[in-house]
Order: C-alpha cells, then structure tokens, then sequence
C-alpha cells in the first residue's frame, strides 16, 4: 500500500475524494488529511507519504509554496498532485517546473482521477519491486511487494528466503487493527515488532508490514496448526490475546483464506481488508474471511430523518433524548452492518447539520472550527463503542455551546426590547404588543424580562412613566390631564392613582410641595 496524504482547505473536497475514489483496489491508503500547506508540512515530516493530493489555493501556506518547501529538504522523495480550480496556465507551468506528476482540474471527475491513480501506482509499484534486487531490502518492502498481485510462481522462493519462510507450504494475511484512545499515540512498527518477538512461539519469524499508522499486516505461517476453522480461530485469538497484552491496548485481527504459496498471498491480503470493513457489524476481536465473505455490507447513509432528528434534540438541549437517539444510531451501525465509510458519511452528515445550526446562530467562528476538528478527528482505528464515546462527547460540547448561544440570543434580545420601552414609554405601549413586534409570546416575553432585569414588565412601564411625569411637574405648569398623555396615560384619573400608588402622594401635592419650598 502506498501512504496518501490529502491537501485542501475545503473539508467537503477531501471527503468527497475519500468517499469518490477506490483507493484500496488501487493500493493507496489515505494516512492523513490537511487544512492547509502549513498542517500538511508538519504531517509530511510525521507520516513520509509517498503521494501527496493537494489544492493550490490555501490558508497560510498554499500548494505551491508546500511542494517548494518539501522539494528544499534533501531526503523527502515525494509525488504531488495537484487539483485546483484555477485554470490559468501560470499555475501548471509553474507546478511543473516544481516537478509536479499531474495537474488535475476542478470539478474532479471521478474516472479521470482515479485513471491517473492507478496508472501512477502502478508506476510506484513497478519502482518498488524493482527495488527489490538492493542488498538492503526490508522486510516491510518485500511484503509490499507480494500484496501487489504481480509476484510470479517463479519469484516466490527468493521472497520467502528473503523473509524467513522457506519450506512453508501455507500462508495467512492478517491486518493487526490497534484501537489507540484520542490522545494516545499510533504504535510504531518498532513497537509492534518488539511485542510480535516477545511471544513464546515464533514470534521473532513473523513479517510485518506498515498499511497505514496503526494499522500492520502480517503474514502467518499456518503449518502446524491443526483442527480446521476452529484451531485456525483459536490461534488467531490467541495470537490477538497476547498482542494486546503487550502493548496495553484494544487490538482487533482480521484475517484472510490462508493460501498455499506466497505468490496467492495478495488474495489472502484483499480478503483480510475485507473483514476489516466488517469490524462495526461483528462483536469479536477476530474477524475471519470466511465467516463473513457472504454477508451484505451496508454502503449508504444513514436516513436523514434520524440526523434531522438529532439535530431538533440538541438545538431543544434535551440530553437524554439525544443521547437515547446516539444509542439508536449506532445500534442502526451494528445490526444493518454499515462499512466503515457509511458510518463515517452518517456521523458527518450529522456534525455538518450540527455546525450549520451554530453558524445560523452567529457561533464564534474559533469554536465553530475547534468542534469541526473534534468531529473530523480520525477515528479509523477505533471499534464502535469507542467511536460511540467520541462522537457522543463531540456532540454534548455542541449542545451546550448551542445553549450557550441561545442564551445569548435571549439577552440580546431582551436588551432590544428593554432599549425600545425606554424610548417608547410614551407611547400606548403594552407587554403585548411588545410581544408582538418581537414575535415572542406574550407570557414568555414577561418572564424573560422579571428574569434578567428582576422586575415585572408593568412595573418597570410604571416606574420609567411616573419618573418623566415627575419631570414634567417640575419643570412645567402642564395640566394633569397633558401630563398624563406625554407619559404614556390615556386616562388622567388611573394617572393620578398609579402616581400616588408610587410616590405615596398625589401628582398635585408634589407639584405644590416644590412651590411651598420654593
């Protein structure tokens, strides 16, 4: 398998061209994904793709810039493509010269680029395996090469002295899944190798090949081991038993058809990828071919009336209906046997409605994006229940930043309607019609308003109406009866009661207390 690294700025691209294109028939496994040139410098020096995929046109440090960058680093033997939606010629000449293997325009349609992928890996393929003739051939390169499906009868002998089977007879790829938590570290091949040579029996013997970052196949000897299906089941859980024990940590086995000679290996190698897309429709840390090669797989979405569904249980902020409706979905995952990419598309399909929602709220586009990262943060090395966890942890924190939001909706909004009673008090106002120009409810806008400014609306009304009559005493000799229609009264009596209601004294008594003073 040849390491993928994705470039683009725009989530929806990279997940339409991990969704769009066959990667593992073309032997190319997607190792990583990058916002920008920036991110993808730091993951190139992390993961040595050997193909990177990206924009032009990106945050920070564009497309161009990256592949000058790696180009500049002596030791980074890289092959770049490039998709852009940039048509000017400038672009590709100037790709070229950074010598650049294809120049691939947007709208990508899918023949075209999954066409230049395979012609470039089996180009990659063809330079690995000639390889194969240097003195210091690792072991990870000569089981590449035998997963190629271009190894000959003829071939084989000199492979399996390279790897330290000769005389075997019987051969059984198994891809080791290792479940490491969100802030654990991906096992190295040296970590797993030193766990492989720890075991009793034959562990040191066993190749082992890098697929992706925690993700290891390895080729099994099956002479010896006896009793059928079932001793062949034993052993590999067993074998998984030990490993986890090892390195401290949840590990999965798929395995392949064993095969009489290494030339067939790649049979046993795409049918132990195959299991593994079975891992969230078994319950078992073994997952064999043949116990699932005739069961359906689930490739779609899930309904969008479930994410619809989940999305109206947190914008209402009820944990435990949406908690209840997580439960459904991932039981909906196991028991329709969903691939690992349908789940992925359905969770997606899910936070992308989720972010909408805060982005029609106004969200702070700082927490918008780190709950984006949350949510694509790769997951494709855990089992169900752990991406249960995650994505239910993902999903709390958007509810509660959603509350938070609505929260400050609410005193937003009650600061507008207090700002228009205090410029409005004049006028023949009422909670209701208040209500109405807000488009609230009546009862619900009362509520709102005693719980942020701790005082009835009418209250507040009176008290803002009765201040400016006061005013209006003092500084003019207006009659009651115009005074009580510039504060808003429309009857001169309910004035004078709501006045001496107030202030303990009548409109008339105030006025003349400041003569008699004067």
């Amino acid at each position: 398998m040849f390491k993928v690294l994705l470039v683009d700025d725009e989530v929806y691209v990279r997940k339409g061209l991990l969704e769009l294109i066959p990667w593992e028939s073309l032997k190319l496994s997607i190792v990583g994904e990058a916002n920008n040139g920036a991110e993808a410098l730091d993951m190139i020096t992390q993961l040595e793709p050997d193909l990177v995929i990206t924009d032009i046109r990106m945050p920070i440090l564009d497309g161009l810039d990256l592949i000058r960058s790696v180009n500049e680093h002596a030791g980074l033997d890289l092959i770049f493509i490039i998709i852009s939606g940039f048509h000017d010629f400038k672009y590709a000449q100037q790709a070229l010269r950074y010598g650049v293997h294809d120049y691939i325009l947007k709208p990508i349609d899918e023949e075209e680029m999954t066409a230049a992928l395979r012609k470039l890996s089996y180009a990659m393929g063809r330079k690995r395996i000639a390889a194969l003739t240097n003195e210091d051939l690792t072991t990870s390169a000569i089981m590449e090469a035998l997963v190629q499906e271009n190894l000959q009868a003829e071939d084989a002998e000199p492979y399996a002295a390279a790897l330290g089977l000769e005389g075997k007879s019987g051969f059984l790829y198994a891809v080791t899944e290792i479940h490491a938590g969100v802030r654990d570290k991906p096992a190295t091949v040296k970590q797993f190798q030193e766990a492989l040579h720890s075991l009793e029996e034959g562990g040191a013997g066993i190749p082992v090949f890098e697929q992706q970052p925690g993700t290891f196949g390895i080729l099994l000897s099956t002479d010896g081991i006896t009793g059928g299906h079932g001793g062949l089941m034993l052993h590999l859980e067993q074998l998984r038993a030990a490993l986890s024990e090892r390195l401290d940590t949840g590990l999965s086995l798929y395995a392949g058809d064993p095969v009489d000679t290494l030339d067939h290996v790649h049979r046993s190698y795409a049918e132990a990828n195959e299991a593994a897309r079975h891992k969230y429709a078994e319950h078992t840390g073994v997952i064999m071919y043949s116990d699932i090669k005739d069961k359906p797989l689930y490739v779609f979405d899930m309904s969008p009336v479930l994410a619809n569904q989940l999305i109206m249980q947190l914008e209402e902020g009820n944990k435990k209906d949406y908690q209840e409706t997580v439960n459904r979905m991932f039981r909906l995952f196991h028991e329709q046997r969903f691939t690992p990419q349908a789940v992925a598309g359905s969770l997606s399909r899910c936070m992308t409605g989720i972010i909408g929602v805060m982005k029609e709220m106004d969200g702070n586009e700082e927490e918008i994006l780190r709950l984006k990262e949350l949510a694509e943060r790769r997951h494709g090395h855990w089992n169900l229940q752990m991406l249960e966890e995650h994505f239910l942890q993902a999903i709390q924190e958007a509810a509660e930043y959603i509350a938070r939001l609505r929260k400050e909706h609410c005193l937003g909004g009650i600061k507008l309607v207090k700002r228009y009673i205090d410029t409005r008090y004049r006028e023949n106002i009422s909670l209701k019609s208040i209500a109405a120009e807000f488009y609230m409810n009546a009862v619900y806008l009362g509520r709102l308003f005693r719980k942020t400014y701790g005082i009835y609306f009418n209250d507040y009304l009176l008290e803002l109406r009765i201040q400016e009559a006061k005013k209006l005493l003092r500084q003019s000799d207006l009659r009651m009866y115009e005074i009580a229609g510039r504060v808003g009264f429309q009857n001169a009596d309910y004035f004078v009661t709501q006045f001496e209601k107030l202030e303990q004294i009548s409109p008339s008594e105030y006025r003349n207390m400041l003569i008699d003073k004067e």
